[in-house]
């Protein structure tokens, strides 16, 4: 049997597998085992920021597999406490949990934001309110967390706690906090609900207002952090500092590696025992890791993402099938005026090229190292599809 039979019969059907068979990848083009090369405008969803393979990214990765590949945490390891300095020197927090996933430094954030609030006040005060549309995470409380009625189904029951209050409506989210509430947790752009950008205005009157109560506020940045939206932090383009702030995807540059970032006001809520991870921190994760700090914190980097961004807005805009572009950098949303976008992403893999979805847009993630010549032989194929 090929890889796909094999798969199709021993693997759990939980995904929506498409029918390629990958085998290896260079830059921003991968090929499959039947010899077919595409074009990846998706990057793993967002997770090969460095496209496939890059070559710092590989040699740091190989280095230390040939070096200690695991300890577990009962002990320190330089490669770790070397990547979580430089971490939380370049988003200015004090310190920082490290997991294997987006959905683990959710859970993390989750509890870190519970137990600040139960030290200072006791019982009661356990609420989380995230905003409607959200994704936070397949686990039974990031899915509680979610605020998509779409995951809230099958798994009953969930994990109490949670809220939803509607996105960019501060009289909603003011209404919602009544003294029960320990956090309000929110994506600067709701990347799984369709690319939506949250407004400048509500989020900083978010803040202000979970300033004003002591409740700790939470950003998800697991899709739109490292760089992907044209800086390190997509807060830093909404003029606020989360207390709390959760990176994965492109932060271990192809390798499971999630962050729960927390400021001085929660850095010392956790004591011993009172969270933990056997794989998180792994030597090997944070020396892929640590390659992609150094790079994206290069000169330039992030001005090349929003550069990149611009140029693929352009390129666009001028297509009649369009009807709005959204997101920020190279995280991109397309909406259409006729065409659907599942037909769209299907046509675009038989020309060569790779695109994903979310919910009725085609939704555009490639590599931050794109370079033009790959951008523009990929939007050539778009083009091509969406101009038929």
């Amino acid at each position: 049997m090929n890889t796909i039979e094999l798969s199709e019969q021993y693997l759990m059907k939980t995904y929506g597998h498409q029918p390629v068979a990958m085998r290896s990848g260079s830059r921003s083009v991968c090929a499959a085992e039947d010899g077919k090369s595409y074009i990846d405008f998706g990057s793993g969803i967002g997770v090969n920021s460095l496209g496939y393979c890059n070559a710092d990214w590989a040699d740091a990765v190989c280095a230390q597999v040939r070096e200690i590949q695991h300890t577990s945490n009962y002990y320190f390891t330089g490669v770790q406490a070397k990547f979580a300095q430089q971490l939380c020197t370049m988003t200015g927090y004090s310190r920082v949990f490290l997991g294997n996933s987006g959905a683990e430094a959710n859970e993390c954030a989750i509890k870190v934001a519970r137990k600040y609030s139960f030290d200072r006040y006791g019982k009661g005060r356990g609420t989380i309110i995230t905003l409607q549309n959200s994704f936070h995470g397949r686990t039974l409380a990031t899915l509680a967390a979610t605020g998509q009625d779409v995951f809230h189904n099958y798994f009953f029951p969930f994990p109490e706690g949670f809220a939803y209050a509607e996105a960019n409506n501060l009289a909603d989210l003011q209404a919602k906090l009544d003294g029960t509430v320990c956090a309000v947790m929110m994506e600067m752009i709701q990347g799984e609900g369709g690319v939506n950008v949250l407004d400048r205005d509500y989020v900083q009157a978010a803040a202000k207002l979970c300033a004003q109560q002591d409740i700790l506020l939470i950003v998800d940045e697991v899709q739109t952090g490292v760089g992907r939206t044209g800086t390190f932090l997509a807060s830093e383009q909404f003029g606020i500092k989360p207390n709390i702030t959760t990176l994965a995807k492109g932060l271990g540059g192809g390798l499971p590696i999630g962050a729960c970032l927390v400021d001085a006001v929660c850095a010392d809520t956790f004591g011993i025992g009172t969270h933990g991870s056997t794989f998180g921190g792994n030597p090997v994760a944070c020396a892929g890791a640590t390659a992609v700090l150094e790079r994206v914190s290069e000169p330039g980097f992030l001005e090349s993402v929003m550069d990149k961004g611009a140029y693929i807005r352009e390129a666009l805009e001028s297509c009649p099938e369009v009807e709005e572009i959204c997101g920020l950098g190279l995280m991109i949303g397309i909406r259409l005026k006729t065409m659907k976008a599942t037909d769209v992403l299907a046509a675009a893999r038989n020309a060569g090229l790779l695109v994903l979805t979310a919910k009725d847009k085609v939704r555009l993630l490639p590599p931050l190292t794109i370079s033009k010549e790959e951008l523009d032989a990929g939007l050539e194929i778009l083009l091509q599809i969406l101009n038929p």
